[in-house]
């Protein structure tokens, strides 16, 4: 890994830069949005041929679009939260006239007709799409390989994987390719290849960001959300900002009308915060407990009350719990096609299809119960404490193109999803919950820190991880990509 000041000795320099950086430069006349463009395209397909990271280029529209931005602002027209600062759109997300794959061969040459709400928004505040980023299909497990895109890589290393499903957003993020992406989350989708790739991810609580329009049924109803992927806290809090609000057309959407995050790095005086480095069952790798271990050390030292402990979780939870509610709900998203729809997908795909329908309604209400017990274990968490810790996923990085792990420090774990045990909880009980860096393994892959608050308490969220951000600030650490 290499460690540079922003905009010091690395190509594409402009690229690199916060979305606060390159407003407050538009501001300044040091650049414009022309200018930037140009720096994050080079960025994106120079990593791109290293990671594989984008499924569909926008560099054309993109280009005129920041010839448009950068004219109005030299006219003195320069408005919007976020005008003329590139965005990245996981292609799980409608952008209207652009090919939505959703990593299936099934979508191929599907185009729909409008923006999902999160990029009209985007658009409104004067953003700028870039490109649509890698996805598996469907979105149904935690890494980016699909049979549309092939395997999306690591820039820390390209033998490992980026995470997933939102793993060629973080995996361009993480290489410097603009400021901003739009992720979204089923079972951990923005979390895990975000502290697999060392960016900052935000699932923010179950609603308060709209999903539509966009495929329909998703593939997880009740546990997706949408979200921001940036390598700064600040640049999360304005893009939640942009994209959150209500939006009819979601049936999960709240009725919150949209409002300002903050991200302001200060102490943790006072602050009440619960943290668990396995949950009390799950397997984790040495190098990520150690990791998480500094992180409770650093929050200390910044004030916070820190306390292990945690709610209480059926050690069966993924069994009895989420893989009923999930696979069911990848099913019937499924259920719409015929058999010779997935005749090109991946074989586990189709075996989670197969498990999924073969679940019962009393299966899935029953499991129902059970997350709503998880909920109840969080509200009396809550009770007592501000915030719960735990690391983001229990492993760092495997190899590039493998579903999974199969064991952890000598214990076998479902390598579909038990690898991953601290993130899926946060989808069942809609918790808002990020991911944080804090620390390298010894073959210097990222390791990340899970951050959950109470429902619609975003603003704590970001708090300590704006705090952390300062104690340990990992924006100005690159990989080579």
């Amino acid at each position: 890994m290499t460690t540079n000041e922003k905009r010091g000795g690395a190509s594409n320099d402009l690229a690199r830069l916060s979305a606060g950086e390159m407003l407050a430069g538009y501001r300044a006349g040091h650049f414009t949005p022309a200018d930037v463009m140009e720096d994050v395209i080079a960025a994106l397909q120079r990593v791109d041929a290293r990671c594989n990271v984008v499924v569909e280029p926008l560099y054309e529209r993109a280009r005129a679009q920041a010839e448009a931005a950068s004219l109005r602002l030299k006219h003195g027209d320069a408005t919007g939260a976020l005008f003329g600062v590139p965005v990245t759109i996981k292609d799980l997300v409608f952008v209207a006239e652009a090919p939505a794959r959703g990593g299936a061969p099934a979508n191929e040459g599907f185009r729909p007709s409008v923006d999902a709400a999160v990029v009209a928004r985007l658009r409104a505040a004067g953003a700028i799409v870039t490109a649509k980023t890698t996805t598996c299909e469907s979105g149904y497990k935690l890494t980016a390989d699909s049979p549309v895109s092939g395997v999306t890589r690591n820039p820390w290393n390209p033998e490992r994987t980026s995470g997933g499903s939102s793993g060629g957003a973080a995996a361009a993020m993480a290489a410097g390719c603009g400021p901003l992406a739009i992720g979204t989350d089923g079972v951990g989708s923005i979390r895990v290849p975000s502290s697999f790739c060392g960016v900052f991810g935000l699932k923010p609580t179950f609603g308060l960001v709209p999903r539509s329009p966009g495929f329909s049924p998703p593939s997880w109803g009740s546990l997706a959300h949408t979200g921001p992927i940036t390598r700064t806290v600040g640049d999360a809090a304005l893009l939640l900002g942009v994209i959150a609000g209500h939006d009819a057309r979601d049936g999960g959407s709240l009725p919150l009308e949209p409002r300002a995050y903050e991200a302001t790095a200060g102490r943790l005086d006072g602050l009440r915060i619960a943290a668990s480095p396995d949950l009390g069952y799950a397997a984790v790798q040495p190098e990520v407990r150690a990791a998480f271990e500094r992180a409770l050390a650093a929050l200390s030292d910044l004030g916070a009350q820190v306390t292990l402990e945690a709610p209480k979780v059926d050690p069966e939870i993924l069994e009895r719990t989420l893989k009923p509610i999930a696979l069911t709900e990848q099913a019937a998203a499924a259920s719409v096609r015929d058999a010779a729809d997935f005749a090109r997908s991946d074989a586990e795909y189709r075996e989670v299809l197969a498990q999924g329908g073969g679940y019962s309604g009393v299966d899935y209400i029953t499991a129902s119960y059970r997350r709503a017990d998880l909920r109840a274990a969080f509200l009396a968490l809550f009770s007592r404490f501000d915030a719960f810790l735990t690391p983001t996923v229990a492993t760092t990085a495997f190899e590039a193109g493998a579903l999974g792990r199969n064991a952890i420090a000598g214990r076998a774990v479902d390598p579909h999803l038990g690898w991953s045990p601290f993130s899926w909880p946060m989808n069942l009980t809609g918790l808002p919950a990020a991911t944080a860096p804090c620390g390298f393994d010894a073959d210097g892959l990222p390791i990340g820190l899970q951050i959950v608050a109470p429902w619609l308490d975003e603003a704590t969220v970001l708090r300590i991880a704006a705090a952390f951000e300062r104690a340990q600030p990992w924006a100005q650490i690159w990989p080579d990509a």
